[in-house]
């Protein structure tokens, strides 16, 4: 799941995002409110992580304009500021969640899950596509009731097929969805992902064009008969 994590600390952001990614989420980070806004609106998130205190545009004013624009996406919003007031008004503003500085990082994991399960209630948080099931939160991926075990990656990349539908992927679509955008890998990684992605569904039963191939375009989920 891709994250993104408006913090103007820069020596926090970069702990924040180590935990996040050892967790399995891709990470992208901003240091103001105004590139948080351009970010949120350019790319797809799972969830936003957005502090408070920030230059350009502030925490408060930043969640409040991606709620008028009808942007849906989770917001947990983080404040050195230890007041029932300053929580109020960030969840008034429109955040699902509120943590004060100094901020644990089990729990912050903890809050990011459980944030995710109540945006994710309803409909069911499980992707199917045929016989396969995808469990977004749990990280586990079946095959006919099998287990397959993903890398980090591998999960990420069918999780971004699943969410996409017939939808067709370029390699460049695939990479701004799944890695750091300021130090992106080639085009040939994205190709063994895929390579090996399709092994294990191979090998736990599922058609060898489960994700199919679109020359010159780029790669979809088959459709499903």
């Amino acid at each position: 799941m891709r994250l993104l994590l408006v913090e103007d600390d820069y020596p926090l952001a970069a702990v924040f995002a180590e935990a996040l990614e050892d967790s399995g989420y891709i990470v992208d980070v901003v240091h103001d409110g105004e590139a948080g806004w351009y970010q949120a609106t350019e790319s797809e998130y799972g969830i936003i992580l957005l502090d408070c205190m920030l230059p350009k545009l502030d925490g408060l004013g930043l969640c409040q304009r991606l709620r008028a624009h009808g942007y849906t996406i989770p917001i947990l919003m983080m404040t050195a500021r230890d007041a029932s007031t300053d929580k109020v008004l960030g969840l008034d503003a429109g955040a699902d969640d509120y943590l004060v500085k100094p901020v644990d990082l089990p729990e912050l994991l903890a809050r990011i899950r459980a944030v995710l399960r109540r945006g994710t209630a309803t409909p069911s948080p499980l992707l199917y596509w045929g016989d396969l099931c995808l469990h977004p939160l749990n990280h586990e991926v079946t095959y006919a009731s099998h287990p397959v075990k993903l890398t980090p990656t591998e999960f990420s990349l069918l999780e971004l097929f699943l969410r996409s539908g017939l939808r067709v992927l370029s390699r460049k679509i695939i990479i701004s969805h799944l890695w750091d955008l300021e130090d992106p890998p080639g085009e040939e990684t994205v190709k063994a992902h895929i390579k090996g992605l399709r092994q294990k569904l191979t090998e736990a039963g599922a058609p060898k064009t489960f994700i199919e191939t679109i020359r010159g375009v780029g790669y979809r989920m088959q459709p499903i008969p």
